[in-house]
């Protein structure tokens, strides 16, 4: 009978520039269990809310993390605005909406890259890479920041694209499209890939329901979940909006979910410029939080859902900021996606589950 012996993953891995640890209990080369330790970048954030007035902590929730920092400040913004009964100008919530799903393009691609490096191609890795920036070129003309762009307020957003502007964007989205679909055949069809990714880290539509995992992990297993299907703001004038799903639940799949969740990123996009209004972009926000009053709100982050959580004392601080990040969600199906696969596949899987360690560790 064979030893079980324990191996620490992390916090530094070559393949996860992020301080994940997990301790892996393994006989011989198989993996019997994975054992999640969290807490090695805990910063603090939310208590911030006792020291800084709800206009100054979207500065906060958007560093908790770089990739999903638009993301953070407006599933912030539109839980005060609850709170507040804030009504958001029309176009506000387009600009939110053509924001977030760039937002989306650019950790994708991020993502897409730093699979490429693992999978050993480093040229693909360079390609994904290059194309990501352009959409940061895009965040960077239309908020002057590239990755914190500082873009949300509470009420509105700081900053309004010029028409002509917003269709520019689509021309490069076309442009961007084109190269991207050159990358996507390789990613997809090369067979190093497939061997590397089929059939391994599976788990099924049961198990991902059981889980309640969230965003292109939770889809990959054919859960059609997604909260952008709730039409909240703009995302009610989606036509025709289906989430990207996949029914092999394998590492392979994960890699086709995001893959394909570029090209909806682009055409939602696309159809926002064509039906954005004119108008103002923000609405002033005054006073104080009423006390014991508190509002929660989900957003479709990159990752996947993302829950907010406020509650007023009766001044301009919160008595208390919650949030509950995707990579939390997902942590439980990362360590069954871990139980009995070999020990030189735990860092794919680990890498298509794309976590986030900066956001679950506030």
């Amino acid at each position: 009978m064979a030893k079980s012996s324990v191996i620490p993953f992390g916090p530094q891995h070559p393949v996860l520039p992020e301080p994940l640890h997990l301790d892996l209990v393994v006989e011989d080369e198989k993996v019997i269990k994975a054992i999640p330790q969290i807490g090695f970048i805990h910063r603090g954030l939310e208590k911030m809310v006792e020291k800084h007035d709800y206009h100054q902590f979207i500065y906060f929730a958007e560093r908790i993390c770089g990739i999903c920092a638009f993301g953070h400040t407006l599933g912030y913004a539109e839980t005060i605005e609850k709170i507040m009964e804030v009504e958001v100008p029309e176009r506000a919530q387009y600009l939110r909406v053509i924001w977030h799903e760039l937002s989306r393009i650019h950790s994708h691609l991020l993502w897409l890259g730093l699979a490429a490096d693992a999978f050993g191609f480093e040229s693909l890795f360079m390609h994904c890479w290059r194309l990501r920036e352009h959409v940061l070129d895009i965040f960077e003309k239309t908020t002057g920041g590239r990755v914190i762009l500082s873009a949300n307020k509470v009420g509105g957003v700081n900053r309004d694209i010029e028409n002509s502007e917003l269709h520019a964007i689509c021309d490069i989205l076309d442009s961007l499209e084109s190269d991207y679909q050159k990358i996507t055949n390789t990613m997809l069809k090369d067979s190093t890939i497939k061997n590397r990714c089929a059939g391994v880290g599976t788990i099924t539509k049961e198990e991902a329901h059981a889980l309640s995992m969230v965003g292109p992990f939770g889809r990959a297993s054919g859960l059609e979940y997604d909260v952008r299907l709730f039409g909240k703001g703009a995302y009610a004038n989606l036509k025709n909006f289906e989430p990207i799903t996949a029914t092999e639940g394998d590492c392979l799949a994960r890699v086709k979910v995001r893959i394909k969740e570029v090209n909806q990123s682009i055409a939602i996009i696309k159809q926002m410029v064509d039906l954005i209004p004119d108008g103002e972009i923000a609405t002033a926000v005054k006073g104080a939080v009423p006390d014991r009053k508190q509002a929660s709100n989900v957003l479709e982050q990159p990752r996947g859902e993302c829950y907010y959580y406020a509650r007023g004392n009766g001044s301009e601080n919160l008595a208390r900021m919650r949030m509950r990040t995707p990579t939390s969600q997902n942590i439980a199906g990362m360590t069954t996606a871990l139980q009995g696969c070999d020990l030189a596949d735990v860092n794919m899987i680990v890498l298509t589950i794309d976590p986030c360690i900066s956001c679950t560790e506030r």
